[in-house]
């Protein structure tokens, strides 16, 4: 059950489906473009009310197409950033923000972990399945997309390097979004919520057991990639955890009103990584910040901002 339950949230966080018949919206942007290019899309249609996206198992497949399993095969092969529009079939309502990365204190990582790395991030805060007011059980995901640069206007030329973290696969009754810590392997409660969409648990679990394997853990090797041309000397953490720093609770009554940034206000969260255990406790070292200053709730963020999952890799060094 508990395979069945990261199959169903994790492995398809922000990322999983299907077209919109509404629109025939494409991207418009070019094959080389940069982090200001991104923002301008995602910023281009805000809702002036917050949307209430459900998930539904129809939404999965139809008689003739199976479109949830379509949909796992694209997203571990397409790098786009923004895309036609799709529906998000596991965490469809989310704030999108902007801003740094940054990684203050030495480790043994490379890439985009290494100390001093600083980089532009567009991320998608989000809950799983329907419901999104304090009072209801929710699982709070964030994805984030990580830009090589620290000069919004400057080309991209590689793919941007994208990760995933939940705080709880069954979700919690936590009132607050930056009252949980959210990592790439989450724990995993049995909820009413889950209970009641076991359905729409299985036939993602299906498409996506076929799609990819080990999806319980969301691999990182894709940030400590990123800058290195010698792919011989990667060094990966098997785990990161994303949370944010004490004493920024917005009492919202949706979790989309805690991100609602002032201007000249900022949120900042905590990275920490790791890649040992001592007595079935991860050893954290925190080593930077995401730092954000602007927010946006958008048709595009919710339904054209796309996160690539990258393929598991059984070659990879920790340490």
């Amino acid at each position: 059950m508990k395979a069945l339950y990261l199959l169903f949230i994790f492995f398809t966080i922000n990322s999983c489906a299907k077209e919109v018949s509404i629109t025939t919206t494409t991207s418009t942007l070019p094959t080389e473009h940069s982090f200001q290019d991104v923002w301008n899309e995602v910023t281009s249609d805000p809702l002036s009310t917050l949307p209430q996206n459900t998930v539904t198992f129809g939404k999965l497949f139809t008689f003739t197409k199976n479109i949830i399993l379509g949909d796992a095969k694209r997203t571990l092969a397409d790098h786009r950033d923004i895309i036609e529009s799709f529906d998000k079939l596991a965490h469809p309502n989310g704030v999108c923000l902007k801003g740094i990365w940054q990684i203050h204190k030495k480790n043994p990582y490379s890439g985009y972990f290494k100390k001093a790395s600083k980089a532009l991030i567009i991320a998608r805060a989000s809950t799983a399945l329907s419901k999104t007011k304090r009072g209801d059980i929710r699982a709070f995901g964030f994805t984030g997309k990580l830009f090589p640069t620290s000069k919004p206007t400057q080309l991209n030329k590689v793919p941007t390097a994208n990760f995933f973290a939940i705080d709880d696969l069954g979700g919690t009754a936590a009132l607050h979004y930056t009252d949980v810590a959210m990592t790439n392997e989450p724990s995993v409660t049995t909820t009413s919520e889950i209970l009641k969409n076991i359905l729409y648990a299985l036939k993602i679990a299906k498409a996506f057991a076929s799609a990819d394997s080990h999806s319980g853990i969301r691999q990182l090797y894709k940030i400590s990639e990123l800058g290195e041309k010698n792919k011989a000397n990667i060094i990966t953490p098997k785990w990161i955890k994303i949370s944010a720093q004490k004493g920024q609770t917005v009492d919202g009554k949706d979790f989309r009103d805690e991100f609602k940034l002032a201007k000249g206000q900022k949120i900042v969260f905590d990275i920490a990584v790791s890649s040992k255990e001592l007595d079935g406790q991860k050893i954290w070292q925190t080593i930077g910040t995401i730092t954000f200053d602007s927010s946006i709730v958008s048709n595009t963020c919710d339904h054209r901002l796309h996160f690539h999952h990258p393929l598991w890799k059984d070659d990879l060094k920790y340490k």
